[in-house]
């Protein structure tokens, strides 16, 4: 097993370090280190299972709820899913060296921009295990090195995930200073990442609405923020029945804990009638509890009455708010409103409402007559994510291995002066 360093100040620094050597890497390099990361995954799968265990039932006798419990859950066939992410990872093309741009100035002095990394990486999230591993594996491709902190509801989890990953490093005869964690350091861990400016070159958080918000007030690291998914879906006065309902089933019910789940449903009052008795049915037989305004509680006496606040709501569970709106202004009038800017899907047979959806809506993802479940670095074919980015400096939406680089200028000239 790896040494692990006794203070935050003393990990970041060996991070530091470290990525100096990670940069250094080649592709062939980085893809062979990634290879041995997924197979230590599978090899530990056992100890990590019932780290993970541990971490569950400490989570059910906190109460933290069935959503977080979802997140936090690995089992074999998780743990497996996360070993293949870090394989897909491995075969994606080098994000490093890029060419960007290039050109040559009137006196002969040649310029390329490139993609360099980062540095070193920090990420504050919650309980979610897999982030601990997509966050690493990204970072290492793209010649960075990481430092985590995962929360207290995961730490068992992500102590031995950390673990593994580290020794795998070092079996490839590369720093295991390249992954860090100050998870054993609490809220102090978390405030000194926070605080790491000239150590922590960006800071990555996930999580809550209440998390995301510390993160980005409190750091002087430059901070891409991620947001929370009060995601919606239009149901046009043209969508047909099957879209909707499929569309809707999927976004809601595939994964609800998730933040590219749908939140809000909004149906077009030309086709409410045509489509809510059905799609309302569907839904209370998968199990969801709409929460609807007066319109739609006359379609199905199951639906509860929606609040003022269900609009703006991320559940992370079974419960779905419905509206009645009047026609496309009306639904992009109230997506405007209640919106996170993370996705938002329209289903329609009417080209020119889509053209409008996706020129009007301002989120990172907006889709047409598709599930918001797509939301997601995999299935982009990033192979992971970082996070789904809601601000609009840098990166938007699914961040994959080009998020993680930055950029400088190279400069080759044959003895030029500045006239």
């Amino acid at each position: 097993m790896t040494v692990i360093a006794a203070s935050v100040d003393e990990r970041l620094r060996l991070a530091k370090d470290a990525a100096r050597e990670i940069a250094l890497l080649d592709s062939a390099q980085k893809s062979a280190l990634l290879i041995a990361v997924a197979d230590a995954l599978i090899a530990a799968s056992d100890d990590i299972v019932a780290a993970n265990s541990d971490d569950l039932a400490r989570g059910r006798a906190d109460a933290i709820g069935e959503a977080l419990l979802d997140r936090l859950r690995l089992d074999d066939k998780r743990v497996a899913a996360l070993a293949a992410a870090v394989r897909d990872v491995a075969v994606l093309p080098d994000p490093v060296g890029r060419v960007l741009d290039e050109r040559t100035l009137p006196n002969g002095l040649r310029l390329q921009k490139v993609a360099v990394p980062f540095g070193v990486v920090g990420s504050i999230y919650e309980a979610r295990p897999n982030v601990t591993v997509d966050i690493a594996s990204l970072a290492l491709r793209s010649g960075n090195a990481v430092v985590l902190r995962g929360g207290s509801a995961a730490q068992s989890t992500n102590a031995v995930l950390v673990a593994v990953m580290r020794d795998a490093l070092q079996t490839q005869g590369v720093s295991p200073e390249a992954v860090q964690s100050v998870d054993d350091f609490g809220r102090d861990g978390a405030r000194a990442l926070m605080n790491a400016r000239g150590l922590v070159d960006v800071l990555v958080p996930r999580g809550s609405a209440g998390l995301i918000e510390t993160v980005v007030t409190e750091s002087s690291v430059p901070v891409i923020e991620t947001g929370a998914g009060v995601v919606h879906v239009f149901l046009d006065a043209t969508a047909r029945d099957d879209w909707a309902r499929d569309i809707v089933l999927n976004a809601k019910t595939q994964r609800p804990s998730v933040c590219n789940a749908v939140e809000t449903v909004l149906v077009h009052r030309g086709a409410a009638d045509r489509l809510l008795p059905e799609l309302l049915a569907s839904l209370s037989d998968a199990g969801v509890t709409v929460h609807g305004d007066e319109a739609t509680r006359a379609h199905d006496e199951r639906v509860v009455a929606a609040t003022d606040d269900d609009w703006a709501r991320e559940y992370g569970t079974l419960d779905l708010a419905v509206r009645v709106v009047d026609d496309l202004d009306d639904a992009l009038a109230h997506i405007r409103r209640f919106s996170t800017h993370h996705t938002e899907s329209i289903v329609t047979a009417d080209q020119a409402a889509a053209d409008r959806f996706l020129a009007e809506v301002d989120s990172a993802v907006v889709l047409v007559n598709a599930s918001t479940r797509f939301t997601d670095g995999g299935e982009f074919g990033f192979g992971a994510e970082v996070g789904i980015s809601t601000q609009k400096l840098h990166a938007r939406g699914p961040m994959g291995l080009a998020e993680l680089t930055s950029t400088k200028w190279l400069g080759r000239g044959d003895g030029q002066v500045r006239a």
